[in-house]
């Protein structure tokens, strides 16, 4: 008998980054996953890493389907219910930071619009459709946000940051309103994760490595020095899904970004060298 053995788990974009570690540590828990994206290949990794980590080929229910399309939702809820029986944890996962080469607050409507749909709205929908059999089994729900929701600002990708700040808020709404029925809901804030988010925007992985490298050596950006992994993220994920760990953790957002979101603009600074001292 494992952590997670006899439930049943959804964790969306699922193909790479989180999403992947998320459902490979499920399944090394025993959980029964169900895995989604639009990308049938990248899946199919993800099912390999799963089969590696121990879990049973009946315990991986692995879906092709685009989560902002309604029809692609309900075939992924419809799908675990017929596979596993039931649903215990979802993961709302996916989200896309959508790229058309303006890095400013003059990005277009259109881009705001699938910014949010993917982003927000997405986990909205997948709230309210699982919604019944998660509160058949009291379970739990985790949705991925990011440090970017601010307080900082995030000029450079204000759609984005936007969505990812309404899924704070919308996490505490719907914490608030299902913790009655026994559903927690909770949600986790990655600083800078070297998970492909920058290749899945089209950037070449060169330039993603360069992006990385700048960060991780500098104490402003990122106080521990180091970028965080797939797997940092997944632990915490993992750790919010299991009542018996984190029962009394409610409605809120877990920061995890190597103390990134710590820093004011005075700590770049050597305050021994700038009074001589």
């Amino acid at each position: 008998m494992t952590r997670f053995s006899g439930k049943s788990v959804i964790v969306t974009g699922s193909s790479n980054g989180i999403g992947r570690a998320t459902a490979v540590l499920f399944s090394r828990y025993g959980a029964q996953v169900t895995i989604t994206g639009r990308d049938s290949e990248r899946l199919e990794v993800t099912k390999e890493k799963m089969l590696k980590a121990g879990a049973l080929p009946q315990n991986i229910n692995l879906v092709v389907a685009n989560l902002t399309d309604p029809n692609g939702q309900d075939h992924i809820i419809q799908s675990t219910l017929k596979a596993f029986g039931k649903i215990d944890v979802l993961v709302n996962n996916a989200g896309a930071n959508i790229f058309d080469g303006t890095l400013n607050t003059d990005q277009s409507i259109e881009i705001y619009q699938k910014t949010f749909q993917i982003n927000f709205q997405s986990v909205v929908e997948m709230i309210k459709k699982t919604k019944e059999y998660l509160i058949k089994t009291k379970g739990e729900i985790v949705n991925v946000s990011s440090t970017v929701a601010g307080p900082q600002a995030m000029p450079m990708a204000p759609y984005y940051a936007s969505a990812k700040a309404a899924l704070n808020q919308y996490t505490r709404c719907v914490a608030i309103d299902l913790i009655q029925y026994g559903v927690r809901v909770n949600s986790v804030s990655p600083g800078i994760v070297e998970s492909g988010f920058m290749s899945a925007q089209g950037f070449p992985d060169e330039l993603q490595q360069k992006f990385l490298t700048f960060f991780a050596s500098r104490k402003e950006c990122i106080p521990a020095g180091v970028c965080g992994k797939p797997e940092d993220i997944a632990e915490l994920i993992v750790f919010l899904s299991d009542r018996k760990r984190s029962s009394y953790i409610i409605g809120q957002s877990i920061v995890a970004d190597g103390g990134s979101t710590l820093v004011a603009g005075m700590h770049a600074h050597d305050l021994h060298d700038m009074l001589g001292l």
